[in-house]
């Protein structure tokens, strides 16, 4: 028989054999003996926490015969042709390699047919949040109208990816990081089953390398006894295969690092890379030993020096995950590590994330100077002409000027593309991005990105456009540019409304001319006026006369003159 890896053979088949996740087990067992079984679940977490594993278990349980307190048999026909995988009632999917409409509207089609041999259907999906919009878009109206007797269970270790409407309609599960001493415990009842002799640091290093998953566990486990051969597990093969580096080495390390000694460092450096250690496991570790000091009380070592160290290495931790040359940027990170403290540096270490803050609040002053600067440069001709006349004055018979509509410098765009957006815009759209809009703005993880929208608001919105003014053209310019912002914007608002709308950006004074411009164009062609067009204040402008128009762009400052 061929060999069986140590995740598979000791997979979990009951409810009371998953490590870690008794709130989930329990909650599904009682569910179960209940007979409250939902037609929808959502497992997720962290990678190897138990999701696909327990969707089985809970497959078996709801079509065993046998079933007992909400436990499988595991003895029956149908318990052993789920473990096997060969139930035909029981069909597992994985999203990541089919995530097309096609295959999720084969499932919609199928779902209508009654099980052969079981009492439930189960579909399985692993790693649901790989689906296509439109595949999701199938999936919904299955999970609207779910057939008798059907079960979808999903799985997902993002779930931050799965649209709102979808996990609306499912019971959510939440997976947890399986603890250090869960694994311990599991990977020594393993060796114990397999007759294997081991010592417990040698665990406790596996354990501490699976980061809360134990699938990843029984894998190291499983190299580690090969490496071991017929001996003993010990401490230095557990290093070995995890590529853990040794407390002395660490020590050795930081020790330099915290005397300054810049060249001692970097050979203490070498000594790791030249075992075979990996420069990104390294990193972690450092991380971890920081972390140490930081909550021994006997280290005499300031915590703001340490702040800003575990700054330099979350850094660098970030760099080694996206290049190839890790030995290169463990060097620079060293460096950086081993160069001496200044004002400047301990200032940007606040453990509070105060230098977010300060770069936070210098590009506040540099948008306030170009503010000032360019107010001074280019005023908007009618408001200055407002400004340097106490009044306005709009006589009835006079026709109604029409300035020639220029296009928003402040994000370059057309007036073509402004007149359609503008054209295709509704109120029910709108209704729906303002809604979308704190959400979408919560999102956002980068503190300059969010700073730049915090306090923006959809002004007009169709299926197609969507409108967002900003207080000056610089800022509507940044937001043009970033495409990675305007990706996200889409895709949030893709999973909220149920639409991917372009973003306009407009500076306010560009809006209002716009708006303007659009009216005054429908009243020159006698085109019908739209039944709402949204201003910057979210009202509406009716079909009004010239003096309408001008009161609503410059306010009291017009004066209404009867000839």
């Amino acid at each position: 028989m061929a060999y069986q890896a140590l995740y598979q053979k000791y997979r979990s088949q009951r409810f009371d054999e998953m490590v870690g996740q008794e709130v989930v087990a329990t909650t599904l067992k009682n569910a179960i003996i209940g007979d409250r079984i939902g037609h929808a679940y959502l497992f997720s977490g962290p990678r190897g926490t138990g999701k696909t594993s327990a969707a089985r278990i809970f497959a078996k349980a709801i079509n065993c015969p046998n079933q007992k307190d909400g436990e499988p048999c595991n003895n029956c026909d149908i318990c052993a042709a789920i473990t096997n995988e060969s139930l035909d009632d029981v069909i597992e999917l994985d999203a990541a390699s089919n995530n097309g409409v096609d295959e999720i509207r084969e499932i919609r089609d199928k779902s209508t047919y009654a099980p052969t041999r079981a009492s439930h259907k189960v579909y399985i999906i692993d790693e649901v949040h790989m689906l296509s919009t439109s595949a999701f878009n199938a999936l919904l109206k299955t999970l609207e109208e779910p057939a008798e007797n059907v079960v979808f269970v999903l799985a997902t270790t993002e779930i931050q990816k799965v649209p709102a409407t979808i996990i609306s309609r499912l019971q959510s599960f939440a997976f947890k990081a399986i603890t250090t001493a869960d694994i311990e415990g599991h990977l020594a009842e393993v060796l114990n089953k397999e007759g294997l002799s081991y010592e417990e640091k040698a665990l406790s290093i596996l354990a501490k390398s699976a980061q809360g998953g134990m699938r990843d566990a029984l894998s190291l486990l499983d190299q580690a006894v090969s490496y071991a051969g017929d001996g003993q597990i010990d401490a230095r093969i557990a290093m070995l295969v995890t590529g853990t580096v040794e407390d002395e080495a660490l020590k050795a390390y930081v020790t330099a690092v915290l005397s300054y000694d810049e060249a001692a460092a970097l050979d203490e450096l070498d000594k790791i890379f030249h075992e075979g250690k990996d420069m990104l496991r390294f990193t972690e570790d450092l991380l971890a030993y920081f972390r140490d000091l930081l909550l021994d009380k006997s280290a005499e070592v300031e915590h703001a020096r340490l702040y800003q160290m575990i700054d330099v290495a979350i850094e660098s931790l970030k760099n080694l995950k996206e290049t190839t040359q890790t030995k290169i940027a463990a060097d620079l990170m060293t460096m950086k590590l081993a160069e001496p403290v200044t004002a400047a540096s301990q200032t940007a270490s606040a453990p509070e994330g105060s230098a977010g803050l300060a770069q936070l609040q210098a590009e506040l002053a540099s948008m306030r100077a170009q503010l000032q600067q360019l107010s001074q440069q280019r005023p908007v001709a009618s408001v200055a002409t407002a400004k340097a006349e106490p009044t306005a004055e709009v006589r009835q018979d006079a026709p109604a000027q029409k300035r020639p509509a220029k296009p928003a410098k402040s994000s370059r765009l057309s007036q073509e593309i402004l007149f359609k957006a503008l054209g295709e815009a509704t109120s029910e759209a709108k209704m729906a991005v303002s809604e979308a809009w704190p959400e979408l703005v919560s999102s956002i993880n980068k503190p300059a990105d969010r700073a730049l929208v915090n306090n923006t608001a959809p002004v007009a919105a169709s299926e197609n456009y969507v409108v967002v003014t900003f207080p000056h053209e610089n800022l509507a310019h940044r937001l043009s540019e970033n495409e990675e912002l305007q990706l996200l914007f889409g895709n949030m608002l893709s999973s909220i409304c149920g639409f991917s709308p372009e973003i306009l950006a407009l500076a306010e004074g560009d809006w209002l001319e716009v708006r303007a411009s659009y009216v005054a164009q429908l009243k020159k062609t006698e085109s019908p006026m739209p039944a709402e067009l949204p201003d910057s204040e979210g009202e509406q402008v009716e079909q009004e006369d010239p003096t309408a128009l001008a009161k609503s762009l410059f306010g009291d400052k017009v004066v209404e003159i009867q000839d």
